[in-house]
């Protein structure tokens, strides 16, 4: 196992792993952290809808495969998946949030809690039955290619997942702190009350919220897809817990620091494999998880909520 952390290629190899699981990783805790941030609740059906959107995306270019379409314009059927796949799951985290989530608002913290978890059950049941429990093989329209650098080679499928997880996240910075939408969330997750006597309809803001949350999550999951090829109905509880974990690990409400915490477990997993079988990648998640949670329990930059919370 050291040999591999001495050899300069396996390193690279494992950091760019990293940065393609970590960016995965990031894109789905943002989805808890921006509801976390409003409503100081955990919404334990995120996976649920991650999951949702790999299959909206899915579904998306198997149409377009049996149209015979993809052979002519592949990076516009892509586009267009991900558009599906986006539509998809915000319309489901919206339908959540109105459903769920909205009537248990004022509540006991453990309500919603249960009701998160209840909805997860519910999504995965769902899903089990339109496709009969079966594993589904995304479409391959664009063949794997690699970028040979040297010794290193990196496939066009991560160099996408890196940059696409990376705008996103820019994106969604920029929205928060430019835009009047952004400014009305920032103001919502300071004082739901003060937010509404200033005119902020505080409903529609935490409406939006689900919807962006659940757009990223999809977006990761079609990158899922594309990159692991299968999918099924069980596909956003590991990653899921995983997004939480990282939400966790960089301080839960803090959008940078979802961001941060993702890439931290993604690199975390690729380089403790250097040390352990790939199999226990998933006891480091967690144990990272614990130690957090020990020693810096508002994570590594520190908690972004309300005084009320």
């Amino acid at each position: 196992m050291i040999s591999n952390l001495l050899n300069p290629e396996i390193l690279i190899d494992q950091v760019i792993n990293g940065l393609t699981i970590g960016g995965i990783y990031a894109l789905i805790a943002l989805g808890y952290t921006l509801v976390y941030g409003i409503l100081f609740m955990i919404n334990f059906a995120h996976g649920e809808i991650f999951m949702f959107g790999s299959f909206g995306g899915f579904w998306a270019l198997t149409y377009f495969v049996n149209r015979g379409i993809t052979g002519n314009h592949p990076i516009l059927c892509v586009a267009v998946a991900f558009l599906v796949a986006m539509v998809v799951s915000s319309v489901l985290g919206a339908l959540l949030e109105r459903i769920a989530y909205r009537p248990l608002r004022t509540a006991p913290r453990l309500a919603p809690l249960i009701s998160a978890i209840g909805a997860s059950i519910f999504l995965q049941n769902v899903m089990m039955l339109i496709i009969k429990a079966r594993m589904q093989v995304y479409p391959d329209i664009i063949p794997e290619e690699f970028l040979e650098m040297g010794p290193v080679s990196i496939s066009y499928f991560q160099i996408f997942i890196i940059s696409g997880s990376v705008l996103l996240m820019v994106g969604l910075y920029l929205f928060i702190q430019k835009t009047k939408v952004g400014k009305a969330m920032r103001a919502v997750a300071e004082d739901r009350e003060a937010a509404l006597l200033m005119g902020i309809d505080v409903d529609r803001i935490i409406l939006i919220t689900f919807v962006i949350g659940s757009a990223l999550a999809a977006a990761a999951g079609v990158m899922v897809g594309m990159y692991y090829s299968q999918i099924n109905h069980m596909m956003g509880f590991i990653p899921g817990i995983k997004a939480f974990t990282a939400a966790v690990l960089g301080g839960i409400g803090n959008v940078v620091g979802a961001m941060l915490g993702g890439y931290f477990l993604g690199m975390a997993e690729a380089l403790g494999v250097l040390f352990m079988p790939a199999e226990y990648k998933d006891v480091i998640a967690f144990s990272l998880l614990v130690l957090v949670l020990i020693f810096r329990p508002r994570g590594i930059l520190g908690e972004v909520v309300s005084e009320r919370a």
